[in-house]
């Protein structure tokens, strides 16, 4: 396709960021500092899980560029283990992989915004159960269904422009914290109460919730093939944006810290709120629910961006899915309205938290598997045919699959009904793969 029509670099950086940044930050800290109240051990939680999270950016780095098409763990996995294997990593993506995080990304939207802006008057409630938070999130996401379906230029100008703004108001949260937060007086020092705190049970359960908040780290990878140039873009947009959203998350992690005590976070969800409310005073309200309404506008963005790509691959490989590989303007519009009207039917249902529980164990899977298959290739290739070779091997990857085995671990034991059904919706796929015949578009040879 013509280069000119491809993502640049700084949209491919932008979707990474934007798919990472969603909720998870502003949320997550209240029940961390349940367990752990030492500042050196909360801060060394969110920088741990940073490392692990740029650990599977290099992986997928030197994967990108020996495996160079979209689509991530269904591209990935096809080739290095099998394409049924790949097919079912796919069948995740279609069905609930993007379609669940984009409802509950919108719904989040329609409640903060509804919540700081007060539009009743314009928009009542109407068609029973349809309430305002509802209507903004499927407005939302029919917005930027129309807007990346018709056109891709205009598409990756937007996403651009959101995540400027997403980085600024966290930066601008930062700046106020600093100069009108007063401290907390917690302390940031490597102490013994932080290393006994480090080596807690609680420190190893909120690393199963910082990792969930640094989830998307991998998004270029399924645009791959849309990326200029990229065999030199998409390692450079995978561990740039990491590492952005690494000093991001320190920043308001540090400034959340400083500016509230621990008792008035502990066990609370709406941190940015209390955050906001604490340094701005009562009426600060409206303000974090717009920052947050706002941040979560660019994570749904480019989840509608990233999705459909992996729709795309899969619908070229097979005939029974086709139909999701049309494209028109060099856009798959159909695999972006497909992904659309499923998350709006897990919007108008409710179910999207369920469906992202079941799921979660088994997505974590197929990133396990996907960074694994570094270490089968570099076994199988010879030493020359490997032409980009991802720092710190074996090392990093290594340090990767051994905390993800943890978290897979974790999960299991922790919700092991929840993780049962995620590998029986998995499975329910293999039927899919069975039926189906590899349609006359192979995948592309090296």
């Amino acid at each position: 396709m013509p280069a000119k029509n491809n993502f640049s670099l700084v949209t491919a950086i932008s979707v990474v960021i934007a798919n990472m940044i969603g909720t998870g930050v502003f949320t997550s800290l209240g029940f961390q500092v349940m367990g752990i109240t030492s500042g050196f051990a909360l801060m060394m939680l969110w920088l741990l899980g940073g490392v692990v999270a740029l650990c599977g950016a290099f992986a997928y780095s030197e994967l990108s560029v020996l495996y160079p098409r979209s689509g991530g763990e269904y591209h990935f996995i096809s080739k290095i283990y099998h394409p049924g294997l790949g097919f079912l990593a796919g069948w995740i993506s279609i069905t609930v992989g993007f379609a669940a995080p984009v409802a509950a990304a919108a719904i989040a939207f329609g409640k903060y915004f509804s919540s700081a802006i007060d539009l009743k008057p314009y928009f009542p409630d109407f068609m029973g159960q349809m309430n305002l938070p509802v209507l903004l999130s499927i407005l939302l996401v029919l917005f930027l269904t129309l807007l990346h379906g018709t056109n891709k230029h205009l598409g990756a100008i937007f996403q651009n422009v959101m995540t400027v703004v997403k980085i600024s108001f966290i930066i601008l949260l930062f700046i106020l914290g600093l100069t009108y937060g007063k401290s907390s007086h917690i302390g940031f020092n490597l102490d013994k109460k932080a290393l006994k705190d480090i080596i807690s049970p609680a420190f190893a359960i909120s690393m199963y919730f910082v990792s969930y908040s640094y989830s998307g780290w991998n998004a270029a990878a399924y645009i791959l093939s849309e990326i200029k140039d990229p065999l030199k873009n998409t390692p450079k947009s995978l561990i740039t944006g990491t590492a952005i959203v690494i000093v991001l998350y320190m920043m308001i992690n540090f400034i959340f810290l400083f500016a509230v005590p621990i008792p008035e976070l502990a066990g609370k969800i709406e941190i940015g709120y209390i955050f906001t409310q604490k340094i701005l005073g009562h009426q600060a309200g409206a303000v974090i629910g717009l920052i947050i309404s706002f941040l979560l506008i660019s994570s749904v963005s480019s989840m509608i961006i990233v999705g459909p790509r992996v729709y795309h691959a899969i619908g070229e490989d097979y005939r029974l899915l086709r139909w999701l590989s049309r494209k028109r303007n060099d856009v798959p519009y159909i695999a972006i309205l497909f992904q659309s009207l499923i998350s709006i039917f897990f919007i108008l249902t409710s179910t999207f938290e369920q469906v992202i529980i079941f799921v979660g164990f088994t997505l974590n899977l197929f990133t396990f598997l996907s960074v694994l298959g570094v270490f089968i290739t570099r076994f199988r290739q010879k030493k020359g045919e490997i032409f980009f070779r991802a720092f710190g091997y074996p090392y990093l990857p290594g340090f990767f699959l051994l905390v993800n085995t943890w978290i897979l671990v974790y999960g299991f034991i922790y919700k092991p009904h929840e993780s049962l059904a995620g590998l029986v919706i998995t499975a329910s796929g293999y039927i899919i793969y069975l039926i189906s015949k590899p349609g006359s578009s192979k995948f592309p040879k090296l």
